[in-house]
């Protein structure tokens, strides 16, 4: 598969989180940022838009990753000029355990629930973004399920031309 139809199915994937499938079949790419893709859904509060990347390498080639693995970044609820990034694998992460994201030696750590990973502290959610912005790739490190290390690194060309369309995306 190649990388643009792993964001668009991405895109789908995350159109489907927490909303009904009918929503879904809303979702529409609203553009690409070089390395980042905005979408954007409708559900029963309006618009909701966001930005998204699939990884450029993934560590132990010997697993299967599978194909929906995205990071993506969404408007803080009730706040466009505020952004709350995800991480979202395609296998159930391990219970308990820490997502640790690094971008130009700056680390941040993410807590799991099933296949996705927040901010454990959001007061150092900007702290992230401003990083993507200034970075050139990030790297996620996470423990599946299995207890198996995984690793991948992302992109971050094109994540500031994203995060403003996003912004401006109503």
């Amino acid at each position: 598969m190649n990388r643009t139809s792993l964001m668009i199915t991405a895109g789908m994937v995350i159109a489907a989180c927490g909303t009904a499938g009918a929503q879904a079949q809303n979702m529409a790419k609203l553009g690409q940022k070089n390395d980042w893709a905005i979408y954007s859904y409708k559900d029963e509060k309006g618009k909701v838009c966001y930005t998204l990347t699939v990884p450029t390498d993934k560590q132990p080639p010997t697993l299967d990753h599978g194909k929906s693995m995205f990071f993506v970044v969404t408007p803080k609820p009730g706040d466009s000029t505020k952004f709350e990034p995800q991480f979202n694998a395609s296998y159930n992460l391990q219970e308990n355990s820490k997502v640790e994201v690094t971008v130009d030696g700056k680390t941040f750590q993410m807590f799991t629930r099933g296949n996705r990973a927040w901010m454990d502290k959001t007061d150092e959610e900007p702290a992230l973004i401003a990083a993507m912005r200034a970075g050139s790739d990030m790297k996620v490190a996470a423990k599946s399920g299995r207890g198996n290390p995984t690793s991948y690194v992302f992109s971050l060309k094109g994540i500031s031309a994203a995060l403003k369309d996003v912004a401006a995306c109503k």
